[in-house]
Parts: C-alpha cells; sequence; structure tokens
C-alpha cells in the first residue's frame, strides 16, 4: 500500500479532503458573490458523521479569485478543483457525494453536476517556459 512509503504516521487517516474556499471573493455575498454556506457545509459534516472519513476544511483563499467559490477534493492519486460553484444546491450535493463516500470507502466519481466545473489552477510545464508566459 502506498501510505507505508511515509515515514509519518498520523491517527487521523482519512480517504478523501474537501476544501472549500470562503476568502477573499468566495462567499463575498456584499461584493456580488455567491454564499459558500460555511456554518451549514460544518454542521452537516458533523450530523453525517463524515470527519474520520472525509476531511472538511473551510479556507481563506485557496485562488484563483478570478473563479470564486473554489473547491478543492482530495485523495490519494487524485487532485480535482471546481470553481464557480453558485448554487446552494451544489453544496448540497457535495454532501450527498461525501455521504456515498464514507459508505463505499472509496472516493467515487462526482455527480455529473459538476461536469462543467473542473479546472487547473497550474501552469502546464510549456506555459511556465513559455517567456510570453500567459500561463494557458
Amino acid at each position: 500500500m502506498m501510505v507505508e512509503q511515509f515515514p509519518l504516521k498520523t491517527k487521523r487517516v482519512v480517504f478523501g479532503h474537501l476544501m472549500v474556499c470562503s476568502g477573499c471573493c468566495c462567499g463575498a455575498v456584499g461584493r456580488g458573490k455567491p454564499e459558500v454556506p460555511v456554518d451549514w457545509l460544518k454542521q452537516e459534516w458533523r450530523r453525517l458523521g463524515l470527519l474520520k472519513k472525509i476531511q472538511l476544511s473551510i479556507s481563506r483563499c485557496l485562488g484563483p479569485c478570478d473563479l470564486p467559490n473554489v473547491v478543492r477534493i482530495a485523495g490519494l492519486g487524485s487532485d480535482v478543483w471546481l470553481g464557480s460553484i453558485r448554487d446552494f444546491v451544489q453544496y448540497g450535493d457535495l454532501v450527498a457525494w461525501a455521504s456515498k463516500n464514507r459508505a463505499a470507502g472509496v472516493l467515487l466519481p462526482l455527480p455529473e453536476t459538476f461536469d462543467p466545473l473542473p479546472m487547473n489552477p497550474f501552469l502546464t510545464p510549456r506555459a511556465a517556459l513559455d517567456p510570453g508566459g500567459q500561463g494557458k
């Protein structure tokens, strides 16, 4: 198993980690951005007993800020970034998805409703070497 390659051990081993941005732009309703239901997410995570299997972190800023309401989902060998989550129902879909993952014991594919939202916030190797530097 891949985890055994690491010299440090933790008592809380999870198979997934959902990071939700709630920083300068994400959830800034006063600036015209969609709300991030932080308190509701925390309550649902606790109510459904998800923390021991899928960690939930509310971050001040995950970036990139031009796509508000960013979510990052990480697991062993996977890293998915979503941007522009606009509706409360989408956060509900994330909670329902996390609950299914808990029952299955693995990270499952995201529901199709998230198909238009994945993004890559990192430069590709070619773009990083481009002296014109647009990062595309």
